[in-house]
């Protein structure tokens, strides 16, 4: 008998260009090709419908998120307020199918009493709560600083009452020890990130340039680029790019300030991949420590040296992979020890085998369905 599911995911996951998406598309391809029949639920967050999609899924469905003033709640969320649909919750009571919600984001109906009977999974891409709270200190907007604060205290509730609900699937142990220790969940299990055929494209030797790179549009990657930029760049005259999706128009002038730094600003898919490739140190310092960073994998995966504090690492088992530092004075010392040390055959082939330990689509997904079906 054919296994349907009902996936609902905050935005449309295609193109898979950062880190949420990514683990999206790349679970429907991986379910897909085990047979499942996917009904696809996106609400469409500033993104295009994508007929890509319809080769994994047997429906595709694509619902306007609310924003503005309409979205607003005392209660709720705004994340998850303005993905409240009526339209779709009736689709999904036109059978029995389970339900898998992909983020916090989209997990209203967990509360709705015509669901109650239903087979419902949360899969966590943060601590939300924490996430945002880490938005609020690294934002200097007063009205993004607001938005971040109050964001974070009805996170906090939200997440308390959802975690006695439903079962769940968090990326790191560190977040799920949150909601088993914070929140009293006793369902929930580590899900690692469904992510991309990289061709492991390390190559042993030299590369160019240090690199940062994300998505520049967040705070949190904005002020890690700038503290860079300020507190280690302007003293250690070695290059640096700064590539990533919508920097601001300080970061943008702050990078010109330098005759050794530059930023990229919004590459394409395949540039910024040839960005990986070619860089020698991977600089990616992080000020928020949940869930797991895609662009770290990325550069494992596909560069060569990486550089990160504590809260890039924390919880995910990657460790050992990289060169830790925390302070302006260690980043410089460790980038000074590496621009000159040829990436090695040996380290390469050690990170290939952690990561291929550590992520499999295909032991994912067959997880996932004996989790949902037994």
């Amino acid at each position: 008998m054919d296994k349907h599911l009902h996936i609902i995911s905050f935005n449309v996951p295609y193109p898979a260009n950062y880190g949420g998406v990514v683990d999206v598309f790349y679970k429907l391809i991986a379910l897909y090709d085990l047979g499942i029949k996917i009904h696809l639920h996106c609400f469409n967050n500033g993104r295009e419908e994508q007929q890509v999609l319809e080769k994994y899924c047997t429906s595709v469905h694509y619902y306007n998120r609310e924003t503005g003033h309409k979205a607003i709640s005392g209660k709720l969320p705004y994340i998850v307020a303005s993905r409240k649909n009526e339209v779709l919750l009736k689709r999904l009571l036109e059978d029995d199918y389970p339900i898998l919600m992909e983020g916090v984001h989209c997990s209203y109906l967990i509360f709705d009493k015509r669901f109650e009977d239903r087979k419902c999974f949360v899969r966590l891409h943060n601590v939300e709560y924490q996430y945002y709270h880490d938005l609020f200190k690294s934002s200097k907007s007063p009205v993004r600083k607001l938005y971040y604060w109050n964001e974070s205290r009805l996170l906090h509730k939200y997440e308390s009452a959802l975690a006695k609900k439903a079962v769940f699937w968090g990326v790191t142990e560190k977040d799920n020890e949150v909601y088993r220790k914070e929140f009293g969940c006793e369902n929930i299990d580590l899900l690692p990130l469904y992510l991309p055929d990289w061709e492991n494209a390390s190559l042993e030797g030299m590369g160019s340039y240090c690199l940062y790179h994300g998505d520049l549009s967040i705070d949190a990657n904005d002020k890690a680029a700038k503290w860079l930029l300020e507190e280690v760049f302007f003293k250690l005259k070695l290059p640096l790019v700064i590539a990533g999706k919508n920097p601001s128009e300080d970061l943008v002038e702050l990078s010109h300030l330098y005759n050794h730094t530059c930023i990229v600003e919004n590459p394409s898919e395949k540039e910024m991949q040839d960005m990986i490739a070619k860089a020698h140190i991977h600089v990616l310092p992080s000020f928020t420590n949940t869930g797991m960073k895609v662009k770290l994998l990325n550069a494992l995966t596909n560069g060569k040296h990486c550089i990160v504090n504590d809260a890039t690492v924390e919880g995910t088992g990657l460790n050992e992979l990289c060169h830790l530092a925390n302070t302006p004075e260690d980043f410089q010392k460790i980038i000074g020890d590496l621009f000159e040390r040829p990436f090695s055959a040996k380290e390469r082939e050690k990170r290939q085998s952690l990561i291929n330990q550590l992520f499999n689509n295909r032991r994912n997904a067959e997880k996932q369905i004996q989790w949902i079906w037994g």
